[in-house]
C-alpha cells in the first residue's frame, strides 16, 4: 500500500471521450442503450470520468497523509525527524460532480453504490484522523502520553487507507464493463474512433507493464519477462505513431496535436523502460530511482492521453 500509488493501480485512471450518438455494437451495448440510450451511456462515461479523477487525487494525497502520519509517530516517540512531510490541501473537484451512481449500470448499480459509499466514508474519515493528529503534534501532547495516540491515530488512518484504497479498486473493477460498453456506443460512429481505440491499446499494453514492473519491483526482477512486455508495448506505440491523423471534422482539428504528443510521451516512456531494463540486469533488482522514473514518464503518458480522449 505504500508504493508508488500509480503503479499499484494499472488502468485505474484511463478516461474515455463523450461524444453522443446512440447505436450499439455488443450486447452488453444494446442493454445501455435499452436502459436510456446515449444519455446513459454518457452518464456512465462521466461516472468513470470523476471517480477515477478523484480515485487519482484522493491516493496522492492520502499517500502524503500516510508519509506525515509516520514521521509524526516517530517523532511523538522521542526519534529524530529533520523535517515532517508537507501535506497539501486536497483539490478533488471531480468528486463534487458526482451527484449518484448512473442508473445505467443496471443490476450492477447496487454493488457499486455499496462500494461507493464506503470509499467516500474512508475519505472523510481520514481527513478527520488527519486533522486530529496535526492538533496532537501541533500542541505538542505527545510529551504527555509520549506518543501514544499518535500511535494510535497513524494505524487508524492505515486501516482506514487500506480499506479506501479496496472500495476504490472495487469501483474501478465494477464500473469497468458498463463502461467499456457505453464507450462502444458512443464512438460507433465517432470521426476519431480508429485513434481512439488504437491509442487505448496502447495504454492497455502499458497498464499491463506497469503490473509487471509492480510486481517485480517487490521481489526479483526477471529480464525474459520484462523484455517481452517491452516488445509488445513498443509494437502497440509504433502501430500507433504511424497513424496519420486525418479526420476532416474542423471541429476536431486541435486533437492532431494531442494525438502527435500522446505518441511523444509513449516513446519517451519506452527510453525510460529500456534504461530500467539495463540497470536492473546488472543488479538483478529494480531500483527506487528507476521505479520512480518509470512512474512519472507513465504520469505523462497517461496525461496526455486523458488530454486526447476528452
Amino acid at each position: 500500500m505504500r508504493k508508488i500509488i500509480v503503479l499499484a493501480m494499472a488502468l485505474t485512471f484511463t478516461s474515455v471521450s463523450v461524444i453522443s450518438c446512440k447505436k450499439d455494437i455488443s450486447t452488453l451495448g444494446k442493454s445501455v442503450l435499452n436502459l436510456g440510450g446515449a444519455n446513459d451511456a454518457n452518464a456512465i462515461i462521466d461516472f468513470n470520468n470523476n471517480f477515477l479523477d478523484s480515485y487519482k487525487s484522493t491516493s496522492k494525497h492520502i499517500e502524503s497523509i500516510l508519509k506525515y502520519a509516520d514521521a509524526a509517530s516517530a517523532k511523538a516517540k522521542g526519534e529524530r525527524v529533520v523535517m515532517m512531510p508537507i501535506v497539501i490541501n486536497s483539490m478533488d473537484y471531480a468528486f463534487g460532480k458526482i451527484k449518484e451512481v448512473p442508473s445505467g449500470f443496471g443490476k450492477d448499480k447496487a454493488a457499486i453504490e455499496a462500494d461507493f459509499n464506503i470509499y467516500k466514508a474512508k475519505k472523510e474519515n481520514i481527513e478527520k484522523k488527519f486533522e486530529e493528529l496535526k492538533s496532537y503534534m501541533n500542541s505538542e501532547d505527545y510529551k504527555d502520553d509520549k506518543g501514544a495516540k499518535a500511535d494510535a491515530i497513524t494505524k487508524d488512518i492505515e486501516t482506514e487507507a487500506q480499506a479506501l484504497f479496496t472500495s476504490g479498486e472495487n469501483v474501478v473493477a465494477k464500473i469497468k464493463p458498463g463502461t467499456d460498453a457505453s464507450e462502444e456506443v458512443i464512438l460507433k460512429d465517432h470521426p476519431m474512433k480508429e485513434y481512439i481505440i488504437s491509442s487505448k491499446n496502447v495504454m492497455n499494453s502499458l497498464d499491463s507493464n506497469i503490473d509487471l514492473l509492480d510486481k517485480q519491483y517487490s521481489g526479483k526482477f526477471n529480464e525474459a519477462e520484462a523484455q517481452k512486455k517491452y516488445d509488445e508495448l513498443a509494437k502497440t506505440v509504433e502501430v500507433n505513431s504511424k497513424l496519420e491523423f486525418s479526420v476532416k471534422d474542423p471541429q476536431y482539428s486541435y486533437k492532431k496535436s494531442q494525438f502527435e504528443n500522446f505518441n511523444k510521451t509513449a516513446s519517451s516512456f519506452l527510453d525510460t523502460y529500456r534504461k530500467l531494463i539495463r540497470d536492473a540486469k546488472g543488479t538483478g533488482k529494480i531500483s527506487d530511482g528507476d521505479i520512480q522514473q518509470i512512474d512519472s514518464s507513465y504520469e505523462s503518458v497517461l496525461n496526455s492521453y486523458n488530454s486526447f480522449v476528452k
